[in-house]
């Protein structure tokens, strides 16, 4: 499942892009055998390990890994005794000792202890300078032994190019005393069989006499050694031997040389390996701005969460391929509750939701495995011990299988083989199959997913699985934002609200014909608009909130620009300035809570209602009116949520005996900021539950306060 896993995520392709930074053969191949660690310990170390070169390089732009063909070979045949490696294989090992030392001195440069995980490697670079020096002497990167690497040799060699000449001369003499009509047009001495030759017609033959070593296709030409420069070829044919004979002892000595220091050569190779593994991966994440995450711990089996910090949090995440292929994807962010564990990622199609859902995977995948991966500060990953993914079209020719048929296959093997601690990524389920039989295998699937305890990732466009998200029962809507008035997306996830499908609105937008659009309407299942229209009211209160924070931002901006220009009063107008940024974030983030929260509760409220046999007309108006006195709440000025604060106790604030006098269910209690009243009806896992008209909104207790009876 983990090899399907990440084929279907595209780790390969993924790893063969940080493979190209590599700068040996044997460090892309290890860059490409990657794969997810499951140890948590190993994970921190693997992922130290390359933030500690991403240090490194940071300040050394123009560091470059040495050149190093790969002797992996080489170290393989010197392990068979008696072996004798050719000159090709002896100048690997020669460029295997030069980079140990090169790097081995490049490394010694720098403060001790500062990249403790390089320096631990370096330990392991070999040092031969003897040995590394007559490699040198010896062999070449053509493959050839030198005239330098023996005494004997060089003085063999000189022989035999005095020799060469000598023969060459004579040869050429017997040329130019050819008769003419013997002579072949433009012939010169040529080579045949090792031997110098004169090309002559066949009739002048016998006048030369000699030895015939070939002759044109014709026959009309022979090629003829002359009598007297057969035994100066002899003589040659001996220096060819002994030179040959010296070339072999050369090779042989210098063999046995390395053979003796072949463990060390061999620690010296994997460690030059690895370190230039961890460059290719720190170039990679310097490629796409990557930031090592932190690893997170899983709570024990039965423990209640300790701490309200997300296990999984991913900001700034990008997919890898995306930013390798210049397109500058947007930036997503998303954090898990400790009470949340499937995301359910609904909107249109070509919205970029199955984008999100690689990204996601592979951020882990890369993490766990000791790449950085392409996500900003912050990012907050556990170790999964296993990853499920079902993305695309999965028909298989080869299995006889349609694409629901393997869609069932990989999904019956993700519910067998998922667990707490895995990360599921599934695509479009139900798909491939009847719509209403395909939403209810979707919702099943989600729900057991959910009961399993895993982390998942669920993208869809069906209605019914927008609807799931509950309090307590793990499972969390989002959606990937699209520009409406453009019907355009923006790629921008959003967590805690569903997406819309946008269908019909494409379809106005591309002139699909009007009467038939309008039929569509018609059709179209009224729960489901309703639904709709309550999202489209979330998403303008939503830009509103932008807005006002871009606004806030752009006041900010003027008074430190008006604080530049002032020669007095800096400090009074520093404290205006953040006092007025501050409070105009806050308004803003309240404003877009507040409305989220209560637009979700009018949707709970509406489904309530309709489910209850209540008419969906009134039931659509009750939930509208609720949202619309929600709106009228957060116009509220600041000066009446002053002029209020002051009335009740805080929901912790210590009675009249200096003791702690929780409240209880039942308390009148006020928000703060909306200044709505409600009744409190629980506290639970650190929420408060409050029933505000009817609207049960969890909230955070701090923003209560208990109206004085």
């Amino acid at each position: 499942m983990l090899r399907r896993a990440l084929r279907v995520l595209e780790f390969e392709k993924v790893l063969e892009h940080a493979a190209g930074f590599a700068s040996t053969s044997g460090g892309k191949e290890a860059v490409r055998t990657l794969a997810p660690a499951t140890d948590p310990a190993v994970v921190r170390v693997r992922l130290a390990a390359t933030a500690e070169v991403v240090d490194f390089l940071a300040t050394r732009p123009d560091w470059f890994f040495p050149e190093l063909p790969n002797p992996a070979p080489s170290l393989e045949r010197l392990a068979l005794e008696g072996s004798v490696l050719d000159p090709g294989e002896l100048y690997r090992l020669s460029a295997l000792l030069a980079a140990g030392r090169v790097l081995a001195r490049s490394l010694a440069t720098e403060p001790r202890g500062q990249f403790p995980a390089l320096d631990a490697l370096a330990a392991n670079l070999t040092e031969e300078p003897a040995l590394q020096a007559a490699l040198g002497r010896a062999v070449d990167r053509e493959g050839r032994v030198l005239d330098s690497a023996s005494r004997e040799l060089a003085r063999i060699r000189n022989s035999l190019a005095g020799a060469h000449n000598r023969v060459v001369a004579h040869v050429e003499s017997i040329l130019a005393g050819v008769r003419e009509a013997h002579r072949v047009p433009g012939a010169s001495i040529t080579i045949r069989e090792g031997r110098y030759v004169i090309p002559i017609r066949r009739e002048g033959k016998r006048a030369l006499g000699g030895y015939v070593h070939d002759e044109s296709a014709t026959g009309a030409t022979v090629y003829v050694e002359p009598p007297s420069a057969i035994s100066m070829m002899n003589r040659i044919r001996e220096l060819q031997r002994a030179e040959a004979r010296e070339v072999q002892r050369v090779l042989r000595e210098l063999t046995e040389r390395c053979r003796a220091v072949v463990a060390p050569m061999t620690r010296s190779f994997h460690a030059l390996v690895e370190i230039d593994q961890r460059v290719a991966l720190a170039r990679a994440a310097r490629s796409w701005d990557g930031s090592a995450p932190e690893v997170a711990e899983w709570p024990k089996a039965g423990d209640p969460p300790t701490s309200d910090r997300p296990l999984l949090a991913v900001r700034a995440g990008r997919h890898p391929l995306l930013v390798a292929a210049g397109a500058n994807p947007v930036p997503f962010d998303v954090a898990l509750d400790p009470d949340e564990g499937v995301v359910v990622v609904t909107g249109p199609n070509a919205g970029g939701k199955t984008v999100f859902l690689k990204s996601v995977g592979l951020a882990s995948a890369l993490a766990q495995s000791g790449a950085i991966p392409p996500v900003g500060p912050g990012t907050r990953l556990p170790v999964f011990d296993s990853f499920f993914a079902d993305v695309g079209d999965q028909q298989s020719i080869a299995d006889s299988l349609s694409t629901f048929s393997a869609h069932l296959r990989n999904l019956k093997e993700t519910l067998e083989g998922a667990g707490p601690r895995s990360l599921v990524l599934v695509d479009e389920p139900g798909t491939g199959t009847d719509p209403k039989e395909g939403e209810a295998l979707g919702r099943a699937l989600v729900e057991t997913l959910a009961d399993l305890g895993c982390t998942a990732v669920v993208t869809s466009h069906l209605g019914a699985l927008k609807r799931l998200a509950a309090p307590g029962n793990r499972i969390v809507n989002a959606s990937l934002e699209f520009d409406a008035d453009r019907l355009m997306p923006t790629y921008r996830f959003v967590k805690g609200r569903p997406g819309r499908s946008y269908g019909l609105s494409i379809a106005r937008g591309l002139r699909f014909p009007t009467h038939v659009v309008d039929l569509a309407e018609r059709y179209r299942d009224r729960a489901e608009a309703r639904l709709d229209d309550l999202l489209a009211s979330l998403e303008e209160k939503e830009r509103e909130a932008v807005r006002l924070a871009d606004e806030a931002e752009r006041e900010r901006a003027r008074a430190a620009a008006l604080r530049t220009k002032m020669e007095s009063g800096t400090a009074e107008l520093q404290e205006r300035e953040q006092a007025h940024a501050a409070k105009s974030k806050v308004e803003a983030r309240r404003m877009l809570l507040e409305a989220r929260r209560e637009v979700e509760e009018a949707i709970a409220k509406l489904e309530e209602q309709v489910r209850e046999g209540a008419a969906l007309e009134e039931a659509a108006r009750s939930a509208r009116r609720r949202v619309e006195e929600a709106a009228r709440r957060l116009d509220v000025s600041d000066r009446r949520d002053k002029a209020k604060a002051g009335r009740g106790r805080p929901l912790d604030a210590p009675d009249r005996a200096g003791g702690q006098r929780p409240l209880g269910p039942g308390a009148q209690v006020r928000l703060a900021g909306s200044g709505a009243t409600g009744v409190l009806v629980a506290l639970e896992n650190g929420r408060a539950v409050v029933d505000v008209g009817g609207v049960r909104m969890r909230v955070a207790p701090r923003l209560l306060s208990e109206i004085a009876s």
